[in-house]
């Protein structure tokens, strides 16, 4: 019998690992100041491209004073209980009702948590007689609620149509068996590669295939289509999408998500779905943020507008200059490289430490081995000063990188401060 404690100290996980030599700089690292572009890392100030402030409304001036009148007028603790017994409220349905409108569905059910809310959704509309497909790049709020499914799941490789056929195939087999459903999970933009999901050819199959299709579009709402919609508006089948998912987590500069569908569907996920059954309900502050936000979205198209010219410039210029961003067709901007875990991280510390700009930072096991991605989030409160500095002190990183300069140890060994 061995004590659960000595077993975590035996291994730390993956990640968890390398948390001494990590934490607090490449990991859990501290940026200070008002969102925006420019924040400070360790007392420097630096160009960020780590933030999902899409639209730039986390430091709007009418976003800070509704954030701040509704903490004034109702505190954090309003209303005080789980929606189903005591925090209900005008404004929970009011952004409910705007929400689905914004999304073109029937009804809308808002959310604690994104990540809690994908889990516990997919836990409560599938049952043991149920089959699931999904993509293989799937976030792992998707993964997790798989996990969680009794039933038998297939998954199909990345946006693969031809795949996600034959895993069709073979839940309908089963279906047929256990005389359950089918639901198929994918995504609206995969926030890694920055790739749409397949949604139309998907939508198509629903022609041969009985499925309903669940598609979490975090990084699509708000980004997406010419009303900001998402991704399923963008290539017009929002209304082949049985199940929506967003996030307030990134275009609304916020926390919480909403899952929108029929009034059928969403009734069921109200009086069924634990996470929200049995969790205290969204603050106030956070709902009456939100509607601010969501109106915000809807008069200014020119925020969108804004992100998507900082993206064109940032994608079209890194490769211009070389650089393989692979297959995005979002704003999520994946810059390829080739090199070590020791190289990677000397490479990040010289952009931070002596180049001045943020930004995250992937790799093994997230990734292969061998393999670095620097993630860049472009954000309509970027300048095209920033795109052309970032553009330029890449190619100078890449450089160094493949002339064996992050080789040795030269950047870790002028680094005067611990990590």
């Amino acid at each position: 019998m061995k004590d659960i404690f000595e077993k975590i100290k035996a291994n730390l996980g993956p990640i968890g690992e390398h948390a001494k030599e990590s934490h607090g700089y490449f990991t859990f690292p501290k940026l200070e100041g008002d969102v925006n572009p420019h924040m400070k890392f360790r007392g420097k100030s630096l160009l960020n491209w780590s933030l999902n402030n899409y639209l730039g409304l986390a430091n709007h001036p009418e976003v800070r004073k509704a954030d701040a009148d509704a903490a004034a007028k109702y505190g954090l603790a309003l209303p005080m209980g789980a929606r189903m017994m005591s925090g209900n409220s005008d404004h929970h349905e009011q952004l409910e009702k705007e929400l689905s409108s914004f999304v073109k569905k029937e009804d809308t059910i808002l959310c604690n948590f994104g990540y809690q809310a994908m889990v516990s959704a997919i836990d409560a509309i599938v049952d043991r007689h149920d089959v699931i497909v999904y993509d293989a790049e799937s976030h792992a709020c998707i993964l997790d609620g798989v996990r969680l499914h009794m039933g038998k799941r297939y998954v199909f490789k990345h946006n693969d149509i031809d795949d996600c056929v034959k895993q069709l195939e073979r839940a309908t087999k089963l279906a047929e068996q256990t005389g359950g459903g089918i639901l198929l999970i994918t995504e609206g933009v995969f926030g890694m590669r920055g790739d749409q999901g397949k949604l139309k050819e998907i939508v198509e199959l629903k022609k041969k295939y009985n499925f309903r299709l669940f598609v979490d579009d975090a990084h699509g709402a708000g980004t997406m289509g010419a009303n900001g919609g998402g991704t399923g508006e963008h290539q017009g089948c929002q209304d082949g999408i049985d199940i929506y998912f967003g996030t307030f987590a990134k275009s609304f500069a916020l926390i919480g998500g909403y899952i929108s569908s029929t009034k059928e569907i969403i009734t069921f996920l109200r009086y069924n779905m634990r996470s929200q059954i049995f969790a205290k309900s969204l603050p106030m502050p956070l709902v009456v943020g939100a509607l601010k936000r969501l109106e915000l979205m809807r008069k200014h198209p020119e925020y969108r507008e804004k992100l998507w010219e900082i993206t064109r410039a940032l994608q079209s210029g890194l490769q211009k200059a070389g650089f393989n961003i692979g297959d995005t067709n979002s704003p999520v901007t994946p810059v390829y490289l080739n090199g070590s875990i020791p190289e990677a991280t000397n490479m990040v510390i010289d952009l931070r430490e002596n180049l001045g700009i943020f930004c995250s930072m992937v790799v093994y096991p997230v990734i292969p081995k061998g393999m670095i991605i620097l993630r860049l989030i472009p954000t309509a409160v970027h300048t095209l000063e920033d795109v052309k500095y970032t553009i330029e002190n890449f190619s100078k990183i890449k450089d160094k990188l493949y002339g064996g300069e992050y080789k040795a140890d030269k950047i870790r060994a002028g680094f005067s401060q611990e990590l």
